[in-house]
């Protein structure tokens, strides 16, 4: 608000005097974190789906040896412990749990495409799409950090902007949450590979990277796209691609208008291109998907906690 000017009298009001006081100052916009805190009930979730699995003896679980058991109709067969069996002269089973320290990295695009601005559903609030991502970012980092899991943050535009080795703790959750603050938007392009070199030269152990971007609809193969599938030789990758809702409700209204055909036609086209390349990342093995801005966080959150019950990582 800049400086303050304030006027005060004497008890009787004969005198007075102006006086100036400076009280502007520098404010941190922090992520929304009761958006966070509230994504951490899928944890909960979480956890009820790995004791149902436990019940079952379906597939899926862990290889972190929990406990032993005495054997149930439908178990695998592969998880008989012999050893225990002759002990005890009844067939016991191992009982696995979801592993937990591995490492989460999340790398968040703030390049020249992620400024675009959103416009909520039912509501006059606009955000960009690079907001969404931030919020997104912190709720994942809070529910994996939960799990036990290592969570690491590589924000980038042409240079790393944030680059926060894997850790855990309520420190440094709050370290991520001071970084993401200070993520800032660019009007150029983002540097992919750039980012991808950091990324590669800081974890050399497999981890799950979550990669929240959008990319340009060119004749060209998009520079992110090329690299994320470079990535996904090490590492297990999630491609979020963030999706633009205008574009989604130009596909699906009839045009009335040469105008509106025109408009029409070439979001189709787009929405083509953009469904092509997500196929060719997951031909590659690369988790792709096209979120809707306001659903990025919980969609985000399930997505790992899918990987995590199907030890996938």
């Amino acid at each position: 608000m800049g400086r303050l000017f304030v006027r005060y009298q004497t008890r009787f009001g004969f005198a007075e005097q102006w006086a100036v006081a400076e009280i502007s100052q520098t404010v941190r916009v922090l992520p929304d974190l009761a958006q966070a805190q509230k994504h951490a009930l899928y944890l909960i979730r979480s956890k009820q789906v790995e004791m149902e699995k436990r019940r079952r003896r379906q597939k899926g679980q862990g290889r972190e040896f929990q406990s032993l058991r005495d054997y149930r109709q439908g178990d695998d067969l592969r998880d008989i412990c012999w050893t225990a069996t002759a002990r005890r002269h009844s067939l016991t089973t191992r009982v696995f749990e979801i592993e937990r320290s591995q490492a989460v990295w999340i790398v968040l695009d703030a390049g020249r495409l992620l400024r675009a601005e959103v416009r909520e559903e039912n509501s006059e609030l606009r955000l960009s799409k690079l907001d969404y991502a931030v919020n997104a970012a912190l709720s994942l980092a809070q529910v994996a950090s939960q799990c036990g899991d290592k969570v690491g943050l590589l924000a980038y535009g042409r240079a790393v902007q944030q680059n926060i080795p894997v850790g855990r703790g309520a420190a440094h959750l709050r370290r991520i949450v001071e970084s993401l603050a200070q993520v800032r938007g660019e009007a150029s392009e983002a540097d992919h590979s750039g980012a991808a070199r950091t990324l590669l030269q800081g974890q050399h152990r497999r981890s799950l990277v979550v990669w929240i971007t959008d990319f340009a609809e060119t004749p060209t193969l998009p520079e992110v796209i090329e690299y994320a599938t470079q990535i996904t030789r090490r590492h297990l990758v999630v491609f979020s691609a963030i999706s633009q809702p205008d574009l989604a409700l130009l596909v699906q209204t009839i045009p009335q208008t040469t105008e509106d055909m025109y408009r029409h036609a070439a979001a189709l086209e787009i929405s083509h291109r953009r469904d092509l390349l997500l196929r060719g990342l997951r031909r590659h093995g690369v988790f792709a998907f096209e979120l809707v801005p306001g659903l990025l966080a919980s969609a985000m959150v399930n997505q790992y906690l899918d990987i995590k019950e199907r030890n996938l990582l």
